[in-house]
């Protein structure tokens, strides 16, 4: 990571903070989730940065980003990844997003079709309404709001309990992740979110969703999407759950880096 920079954007209004690994090679950009950041691809941005740019930004209420009071919808979250690449004045990227940063890849992608290369969707937030609405009537944002008054010690304590398996720099990663999320970025939870399925239908460029067996995204909606868009191609990781790229790490990595050298980068 000694070569990699940081640097914030300035769009939309806002701050955008962004890690990059840097060189003249193709750019690919990666998308976070909900309450984790850019940095928290580390362990596939090391896989990656031998062949291309990877660029990490945090979403806005994310990271070193901007936490501005309102605008956290999926089209603001795309938008700002579309001034993100114009502002770098970047060849078309590719873009791979997970979970929120999967739905917020797919508008974006649905949005601007000859801003990319490909796309790539990592068990993205694709969910029925009523799912919506129980997310949010859930208390996910009640129990992040009690951890922001936890220490970093006792967020890293807690991750480990619940993860075992993973790394400590891996949890120290995430965990300090957890308390730069703001309680503004829960308002990408709101409803409605956008029509997943006419998103996939509208994108016009290279495009895989990856996903596991126990994860939002089943086996029967990604085949549904692939009847809807020709451009899309699924492939299921086994033994894996919602954080797919942390559960089955090679596997994923192996799959990205497949789909982008034999759809994206031969093109």
């Amino acid at each position: 990571m000694s070569n990699w920079s940081t640097a914030v954007c300035a769009t939309n209004g806002i701050k955008i903070h962004y890690t990059r690994t840097g060189g003249n090679k193709p750019p690919v950009i990666l998308l976070h989730g909900l309450m984790t950041n850019g940095l928290c691809w580390t362990d596939l941005a090391h896989v990656l940065e031998k062949d291309y740019d990877v660029i990490m930004p945090d979403a806005r209420g994310h990271g070193n980003s901007s936490v501005p009071d309102f605008g956290y919808s999926y089209e603001d979250l795309a938008n700002d990844v579309a001034s993100l690449i114009n502002a770098l004045k970047l060849p078309a990227p590719i873009l791979l997003g997970h979970s929120m940063g999967g739905m917020t890849a797919a508008v974006a992608a649905s949005r601007k079709p000859n801003l990319l290369r490909g796309l790539i969707l990592a068990d993205p937030a694709f969910i029925s309404p009523k799912v919506q609405r129980e997310v949010r009537d859930s208390d996910v944002a009640d129990r992040h709001r009690r951890m922001l008054n936890m220490s970093l010690t006792e967020v890293l304590a807690d991750a480990k309990n619940r993860h075992p398996d993973r790394s400590e720099e891996n949890l120290l990663l995430f965990a300090r992740a957890r308390l730069q999320t703001s309680m503004a970025a829960f308002d990408v939870l709101t409803p409605p979110n956008p029509d997943y399925k006419m998103l996939v239908k509208a994108i016009d460029v290279p495009s895989l969703i990856v996903f596991g067996d126990r994860g939002v995204v089943s086996s029967v909606v990604a085949q549904e999407l692939q009847h809807l868009n020709p451009n899309l191609q699924t492939e299921q990781i086994r033994e894996a759950g919602h954080s797919l790229y942390l559960d089955q790490p090679e596997r994923f990595a192996a799959v990205v880096n497949l789909f982008i050298c034999s759809n994206c980068l031969n093109t």
